[in-house]
This record gives structure tokens, sequence and C-alpha cells, in this order.
């Protein structure tokens, strides 16, 4: 595969051996699981998880210390939740040496020129010690959410319990049975403008990066990036923590992942085009490719 997928030791498919956390896990359960690990193995002290704000599906970034703190955290919600802004309470308010971070590509690529340039994480930047990026294509605000979830699906955000983008559709699934899909063409508008500038779809810049493309449902795609984040994912799978496969011997395979982590990127890079022939972002380029 090309440059689009970025840099990584391993790739496979796999999800959690434990039934509590795939009861309501996105996917295959991968962050929760791993960091449930990490915290036990003294990988990590303390994890940066977007968990529930006070509105219905408005996420908010708080510090997970244990198992039951990540569980009330788990699935996606696609909006923003700012975890970066976080560390800095972490570390000072929670005491945290080894912070454990979940969050999107863009997300790790502001951590990661936080430790290049630490002038906003002064004395934080080492304490980053496990990054875990998810697979993005786009977000969304919380307002558009709303709409697409209420006046697109006709459903109350209350009652949601779960959505998930694939297939081409927009999946709401109700806490009483029902399950909407909305057309992407719907969901483009509502889009976050600065994901249209953005060219990384599988998190490049983290430890380990998950998402459900190219594997098959309930299980995830699990790319292990740097050293410690194949030195802890190999210590997950030996400690029976994960179940695991080839990703060369599941379907869809590697393939769409690729094919996905190129549609953002030709398609973005357009948006980066037109701009700089207006003086916006000139000279503006993608540092993973």
């Amino acid at each position: 595969m090309g440059t689009e997928l970025g840099n990584y030791k391993a790739v496979c498919s796999a999800r959690s051996t434990d039934k509590d956390i795939l009861k309501r896990a996105q996917d295959g359960g991968i962050v929760t699981q791993l960091f449930t690990f990490a915290l036990e193995e003294g990988f990590i002290d303390g994890a940066i998880v977007s968990g529930p704000g006070e509105e219905p599906w408005r996420p908010r970034p708080f510090v997970a210390m244990c198992k039951e703190d990540l569980l009330k955290a788990r699935g996606t919600k696609y909006n923003l939740s700012p975890n970066v802004s976080f560390i800095k309470e972490a570390t000072r308010s929670f005491g945290l040496d080894k912070i454990g971070i979940v969050g999107t590509p863009c997300q790790m690529q502001a951590i990661r020129k936080g430790q290049l340039y630490p002038m906003g994480l002064r004395d934080v930047d080492d304490k980053i010690a496990l990054a875990i990026g998810i697979f993005c294509m786009e977000n969304f605000s919380y307002q558009s959410i709303v709409q697409l979830v209420e006046d697109h699906a006709g459903q109350k955000m209350e009652s949601v319990k779960k959505m998930e983008i694939g297939k081409g559709k927009f999946w709401i699934y109700t806490d009483r049975g029902a399950v909407v899909q909305l057309p992407l063409k719907v969901t483009h508008k509502y889009e976050q403008p600065g994901c249209h500038v953005c060219l990384d779809y599988v998190a490049n810049l983290a430890d380990i990066s998950t998402g459900s493309v190219g594997s098959p449902d309930g299980w995830s795609t699990v790319f292990a990036r740097s050293t410690s984040g194949q030195t802890l994912w190999d210590k997950a799978v030996a400690a029976g923590c994960f179940e695991m496969k080839p990703i060369e011997q599941v379907k869809p395979g590697l393939e769409l992942v690729s094919k996905l982590a190129n549609e953002k990127i030709n398609k973005n890079r357009k948006t980066l085009e037109e701009r700089a022939s207006f003086g916006v972002g000139k000279g503006l380029r993608s540092p993973y490719i």
C-alpha cells in the first residue's frame, strides 16, 4: 500500500475478548480494551477520553482512571470533543505522569506538533505515553448532529443509542429498536469546514490507530505505528485481551482502507489548491504524503 496509510509496523483485524466492553462498543472495542489493559499494566496512569456531557451525545473530555470510567466513554460521538485541551488539566489536577489520549487524526497532529514545539505544552509534552487515533473522514458540530438526528431522521437525541457512518450512509439506532439511515449526500453540508483541508484518514501520527473500515462487522482494523504502540499491542494480545485475524484473511480488507484514505486526500487536496489560488493556505502541504 502507498503512503496514504502512513508508516506502520503491523496491521490486523481485531476485537476485544471482554463481553462487557463489546456490549456497547462501536465496533471491536479496541480503544476501551487497550486503555483498560494499559491502566492495569501501569503503561499509563490515566486516559483522556470523550465522556457524556450535559446534553445527549455532546461529548466532554474527562480523565478515566479505571475500566468503569472507560465504559462510560465507549462508542463514537460524531462531534468534537476537545481532548487535547485537557492534557494540562490531566497532569496538574490529576497528577498524571503517563497519559493516554484518544482523538481524531487532526488531534493526533496537534499532539505531535505540541511535542515538537512545546510552546503551549511546556512541562507536559513528555507525559503523553499513549496516543490512540481513530479513522475519520469528517466530523460535525453538535448543532449539525441535532439537525441530522431530529430534523432529518425524526428521532429525539436522548433516544439514540448508537450512530455510525458506513456503507455510504449515516446510521442512527434508537433504544426502541428503530434504525434510520441517511444518505451521505444529506450529511455533507453539515460537515466541519476544517475537515475539508485534512489529508489524513487513518491517524498516521498515532501510536496505534483503529477504525471499522476494512474489517467485518463487530471487528476493527488496527495499525500499530510506533515502537511503543506495537509493544503495548503485542503485550495486550499475549494477555488474551483481543481476538485477532490477519488483515489479508478478512474482507473488505486493507484495499478499502487505502481506497477511502486516497479519496479523502484527493478530494481535500482540491480544496487546498482552490484556497491557494486566492492566497489562502498558499504552499500548505500535508506532512503525511
